[in-house]
């Protein structure tokens, strides 16, 4: 199996096949979701659903085809998605008159609807959510990455005016940040992405970004304050308390699967898959050890205590398969399966069970009773090393010390020499597109975001830059750039 040092990315497909998370579609670019691959992303939903109930958001659901006519209606939109878009040009045998587009995201289709359902100052905020599947025709593919269909939640709101939407805009970036820290234990940058970044027809969009263990960044969620220009194009209007006929202000937000290779990139070994236990579809596997003649002893007691860890909320399997103990082990580190514990006649009988946590090396016993609330405070324990650990490795791998186009290359250039990632950099950008395209073309880093004011207060606070990397001409911004995927 090939380690992360030497091919990062051949170790990361090795690492989601091995675990049994996904299989390769026959249409190009696109995954199956194996059973282990979707539990991940019910997780994910269920937390998600959770707090949108407390934000008093709804779900509902919209047809994938979408009219050509509704992308022409904004024209950044459109611009923004049209060599992504797959055509849907025939049915039934028959030429359609009018093409239907794959949903690369639902503003346009919701836009209309908005139209018609909002008309009074009443309706407002008027907030929904739909959890769907999109298309986006990528020509380089990575597994739950970047595919040309993925599974997203994309939230669609409309509000009086531009502080109620600005609010919604910036509540849904931090539940963001708290789902991936929470859940997946993935430490986020949070800021607003730079023009030629942004969402195609956004005003502003801000997002979570997060760092790999190779550096890299992903762009982890997009939350979006769209101002009244998807209004003006739908005409989603409605009358104010003043009897006037006004535009609304929209938002949309979305985070997708890439959540999920996010999670394995940033938590997983060399032995294979490690999920935060929040999330692992087998919190705890129990695996039957000992003589043939004494297996159905021990089988029994090991059922007792899964029985005891279900109805404790932990989720459990039993591998009573007739493969060795140490293949079972090893299987279970592939699969990120959170605890191990395995049972035999002498744990039997010292009323004891030997409990091994995936992220850790050493095995530890554990009486049997009470097991329930050691198992919670192991499965917590765990979830807490993770994200600190996540954030321990970030630290070591942010710099801040870079001014010049020069010394950006040269730290480029030796972190490649020494076989170690460049990481992440922060530099002062003067805003034009000319000098952010410079560093994209002289080094492939892209811009991140820019970090919000709390970042350059209080311990361990940013500096803000006061001269351009490329131009050296006084920092409008002070941005984070990374490679990313």
């Amino acid at each position: 199996m090939v380690t992360r040092k030497e091919d990062f990315s051949k170790w990361y497909l090795q690492t989601i096949q091995q675990a049994d998370l996904m299989d390769y579609s026959p249409v190009r670019g696109c995954i199956i979701f194996k059973p282990n691959g979707y539990e991940i992303w019910e997780h994910i939903q269920e937390y998600f659903n959770k707090r949108l109930k407390e934000e008093g958001i709804r779900n509902a659901y919209f047809p994938m085809l979408i009219p050509e006519s509704f992308f022409t209606r904004e024209k950044d939109h459109i611009e923004g998605f049209s060599p992504e878009l797959p055509w849907v040009t025939e049915a039934a045998g028959e030429v359609l008159e009018e093409r239907l587009a794959l949903r690369p995201t639902s503003e346009t289709m919701i836009g209309d609807a908005f139209s018609n359902w909002i008309n009074s100052y009443r309706d407002l905020p008027y907030e929904i959510n739909q959890w769907a599947n999109v298309f986006r025709w990528e020509k380089r593919t990575l597994p739950f990455l970047r595919t040309s269909e993925f599974l997203w939640q994309e939230g669609h709101t409309a509000h009086a005016d531009e502080e109620d939407a600005r609010h919604r805009t910036m509540r849904m970036l931090e539940i963001y940040a708290e789902l991936l820290e929470e859940l997946l234990a993935v430490p986020v940058f949070k800021g607003e992405k730079t023009p030629s970044e942004r969402f195609a027809g956004a005003v502003q969009t801000f997002s979570v970004e997060a760092m790999m263990q190779d550096g890299k960044a992903v762009q982890a969620g997009t939350s979006h304050y769209m101002g009244t220009k998807f209004a003006e194009a739908f005409n989603i209007r409605y009358l104010n308390k003043d009897n006037e006929h006004v535009y609304a202000h929209t938002t949309s937000w979305g985070v997708s699967t890439r959540l999920i290779g996010s999670m394995i990139m940033t938590h997983s070994d060399d032995q294979g898959l490690v999920l935060p236990p929040a999330i692992a579809p087998q919190q705890v596997v129990f695996i039957p050890v000992g003589p043939k003649k004494k297996l159905d002893q021990v089988l029994e007691k090991v059922k007792d205590l899964d029985a005891q860890l279900k109805a404790a909320g932990v989720r459990t399997y039993i591998d009573d398969s007739d493969n060795s103990a140490g293949y079972k082990f090893n299987e279970w580190e592939l699969r990120g399966a959170a605890i191990r514990i395995e049972v035999g006649p002498r744990d039997i009988e010292n009323n004891q069970v030997i409990m091994k946590a995936r992220d850790e090396d050493e095995k530890n016993a554990i009486s049997m009773d009470g097991l329930a609330e050691q198992i919670h405070q192991a499965l917590a324990l765990m979830q807490n090393r993770l994200l600190e650990k996540a954030r321990q490795r970030n630290q070591a791998n942010m710099y801040t010390h870079i001014d010049t186009l020069d010394e950006l290359i040269d730290h480029i250039e030796n972190k490649k020499a020494a076989n170690e990632t460049p990481g992440w950099v922060l530099v002062g950008w003067d805003g034009s597109e000319e000098s952010e395209a410079k560093i994209k073309e002289l080094t492939g880093f892209t811009t991140r975001n820019l970090p919000f004011e709390n970042y350059f207060a209080g311990e361990n606070a940013l500096v803000k830059k006061d001269k351009c990397l490329v131009s050296g001409k006084p920092a409008k911004e002070t941005v984070w750039i990374a490679r990313a995927y």
